[in-house]
């Protein structure tokens, strides 16, 4: 899995101080797409134990409060794998950091095995995000007074919750 850039103090993309890992490659090309440089796969640099480590070292400081998981797209099938075992790991060494993705398949796409997204580590990787910020960017929908997102179609999903209830808990903010 290729990244393409770590924001090491990001209060932007979640709740509170953050980190946030922009991974490479989407491939839902939405238009007026902030990040287009990331759609390739093979942008930027290999994701590794250097990495890792760097973006733990953060996570383990006091005034830090989760992880973001962005990009491109976190959720395609060619970066869970490493992104299911990045996040067990940063579950096991930062317990109290809360983690939020972005992606833009939705939540009943995440879960249908069916869908081009859905991978033996796909549910794995879900169990351990807190909040998911889902649906592609709608340009025609873009909305610049809404907090975490960028377009009205674009849902907050408490992750926990929604696991717990079996249906889509949308969290307020």
């Amino acid at each position: 899995m290729n990244f393409s850039t770590i924001n090491t103090f990001d209060v932007v993309n979640g709740e509170g101080i953050r980190v946030s890992l922009y991974v490479s490659g989407c491939s839902h090309h939405c238009k007026g797409c902030f990040n287009p440089c990331t759609w390739d796969k093979n942008y930027g640099e290999e994701f590794g134990k250097e990495q890792e480590d760097w973006i733990i070292s953060f996570l383990k400081r006091p005034e830090y409060d989760g992880l973001t998981l962005l990009g491109g797209e976190p959720w395609e099938p060619y970066n869970q794998e490493v992104l299911v075992s990045f996040l067990k790991r940063v579950k096991s060494e930062c317990p109290d950091i809360n983690i939020w993705s972005f992606s833009g398949y939705t939540w009943e796409e995440l879960h249908n095995p069916a869908s081009r997204c859905y991978t033996k580590c796909t549910l794995d990787m879900l169990s351990m995000i807190d909040i998911l910020i889902d649906g592609e960017f709608h340009i025609d929908e873009r909305d610049i007074s809404l907090v975490y997102r960028g377009s009205k179609n674009q849902r907050i999903i408490d992750v926990k919750e929604s696991i717990r209830e079996g249906k889509v808990i949308e969290k307020k903010i």
